[in-house]
């Protein structure tokens, strides 16, 4: 007989997965990789960008999870005209659509706003925990270059690992900056600073992150200081031409960075290798590439997004609406 299909709604999602539990869930991810049991859609990713009188843009990306097992497809869609961006707001399609493998049948539809918006960051900061800084009682000094969705979660996800003994932000507008200071500042009990520069943001900083949504380079690496860990969760928030120069640069994949505009433009160029690469995040994860060393080494982690993990999110809640007789069950078509 045909299982019907439960629909997760947003609000459910919020109720439903934690900032730890999506860094668990990111992390066990990354250690299915290592043990080479996920399989990747082919093409990895699938798009169609309309830009002449819609500027409509529609990504499509899959994978089998073996483990669990379980198989996904993410879609999303978004308006960019270059000025408005709302490839984050709440009204743009964006789902993850669960199948069981091994019949094909249709299991789950989950909103992804948050899921999505939590596995961005989560899936970076839990790499600190080989490569971040090694005294993990010593208050730090943190820079947050962006203070949207991915700079709030980078930060909610960040202090489940380290105490701050002052945070420094910036962002295009300095009412926005003024507002999260005095937010953060408040509910953290600790000195939360407006910057006017992103350069006053990084230098001295322990560990900062760039989660804008600029196609600029942002941080210039001749700001990192020695022992500094850059979180870059989009685009170009290092400068290419400092890649090269940090101890250590772990990133998500290869394979899926390669298909990046800025990324394979700075492997073109000459910039960065794959030889200067330290490694990718879950083979430090798996212990197959050692982690941060010394205190001094400078070290950058980039992040572009798996696909898988949003799948292997998306089940761990619907796994959990289940059980909690959360979400709207939807008629099979049997």
């Amino acid at each position: 007989m045909t299982r019907d299909i439960l629909f997760v709604p947003y609000k459910a999602t919020l109720d439903l997965l934690s900032v730890q539990e999506a860094m668990d869930v990111c992390e066990e991810v990354y250690r299915m990789h290592a043990r080479d049991s996920v399989v990747w859609s082919s093409p990895p990713a699938f798009k169609m960008d309309v830009a002449e009188g819609f500027n409509n843009h529609w990504h499509v990306k899959a994978a089998l999870l073996k483990d669990i097992p379980t198989t996904g497809v993410r879609l999303y869609n978004y308006y960019d005209d270059g000025v408005r961006n709302t490839v984050g707001y709440l009204d743009c399609t964006r789902y993850v659509v669960l199948s069981d493998p091994k019949t094909g049948e249709a299991e789950a539809i989950v909103d992804e706003h948050w899921n999505y918006a939590i596995r961005s960051t989560a899936a970076a900061v839990v790499a600190l925990k080989w490569m971040g800084p090694l005294d993990r009682a010593r208050p730090l000094t943190l820079g947050l270059v962006g203070i949207g969705t991915m700079g709030v979660n980078a930060l909610r996800c960040l202090l489940t690992l380290y105490r701050f003994k002052e945070i420094r932000c910036t962002s295009r507008r300095l009412e926005t900056r003024k507002a999260f200071a005095e937010k953060w500042s408040k509910e953290l009990g600790i000195p939360v600073v407006p910057m006017d520069t992103i350069e006053e943001v990084v230098r001295g900083a322990d560990i900062a992150v760039g989660g804008t949504t600029s196609t600029d380079i942002m941080t210039r690496e001749q700001w990192l200081g020695p022992g500094a860990t850059f979180i870059s969760l989009a685009r170009r928030e290092l400068d290419p031409d400092g890649w090269a120069k940090m101890d250590k640069v772990v990133i998500d994949s290869w394979v899926f960075n390669s298909i990046q505009k800025e990324f394979k433009k700075m492997i073109e160029a000459g910039q960065f290798s794959r030889e200067q690469l330290h490694g990718e995040i879950c083979d430090v994860v798996a212990g197959k590439v050692k982690g941060r060393e010394r205190e001094d080494e400078r070290i950058l982690v980039h992040t572009t997004g798996l696909v898988s993990q949003d799948v292997a999110i998306a089940h761990y809640v619907y796994q959990k609406a289940k059980a909690k007789g959360l979400g709207t069950w939807l008629p099979a078509a049997g």
